[in-house]
């Protein structure tokens, strides 16, 4: 009897640490929201601001991530995973402080990769990995904080066990395969305006035009990935509640 109480009392300790299973409304609303935000962001820069990512990446790249970043924080801090002890507007400040932290892994990451250094690329870059923190950085920062575990769970041993994890692991791990696959084009020679340049002998890259692409289309062919999975986890999260009670 001893063991089964205590064996319950964990049981009991674990459900109040994380949120209740999604159900395929909420799922499926939270992916619709953001994938909405980062379409609407487009038709902004393009129809309001007339701007692209060809003409003026810096411009274009800021005011995506400005755009989608309230939209981003606030549908997942709704998940987060500690709800009796963490408000949710605690859960919106912690993502908003994730976005510059993610920023500078990502910064580190990409220069390390090969991205062009200099003063005339850095607000180029400075956006870039601002937008790549708010799409692989900052729903875990919402949802996780400051949990190591969950975060070594979900990136470094690729091992999401519900719907929320699903739900940020896939659309990240979709952004950093879509931004290095889009790098690859770069240097290729198709005289495309988004490639390598030059002006005399020197030779001048267009970063991270593609990269950007590629790494929001990773997203988004991610995110609906995501939603299959979650939607299935999440009916059998709910079912093995139901046996629970």
């Amino acid at each position: 009897m001893n063991l089964k109480e205590k064996k319950k009392k964990n049981q009991n300790h674990v459900g109040n640490d994380a949120p209740s299973p999604l159900s395929a409304s909420h799922t499926i609303g939270s992916h619709l929201v953001c994938a909405s935000g980062l379409a609407l962001s487009f038709w902004a820069t393009h129809h309001l601001f007339s701007t692209s990512l060809i003409s003026d990446p810096v411009h274009t790249l800021f005011l995506i991530w400005v755009f989608e970043t309230p939209i981003l924080v606030l549908v997942y801090s709704r998940f987060r995973k500690d709800p009796k002890e963490c408000s949710y507007w605690k859960a919106v400040g912690r993502g908003l402080l994730g976005l510059p932290l993610g920023a500078l892994i990502n910064i580190f990451g990409a220069i390390a990769l090969g991205a062009p250094v200099g003063i005339q690329y850095l607000p180029r870059t400075i956006n870039w990995s601002l937008l790549m923190s708010l799409l692989t950085f900052v729903p875990a920062a919402c949802v996780f904080g400051s949990s190591w575990t969950d975060w070594q769970r979900v990136f470094a041993h690729t091992k999401p066990i519900g719907a929320i994890d699903y739900m940020i692991c896939l659309p990240a791990h979709g952004t950093i395969i879509g931004a290095w696959l889009g790098a690859w084009p770069m240097p290729l020679d198709w005289e495309r305006p988004w490639q390598l340049w030059k002006v005399g002998e020197a030779q001048y890259c267009e970063w991270p035009v593609s990269v950007s692409y590629g790494a929001m289309a990773g997203y988004l062919l991610a995110m609906v990935a995501s939603l299959g999975f979650a939607l299935v986890h999440g009916g059998a999260s709910r079912s093995h509640l139901l046996k629970q009670d």
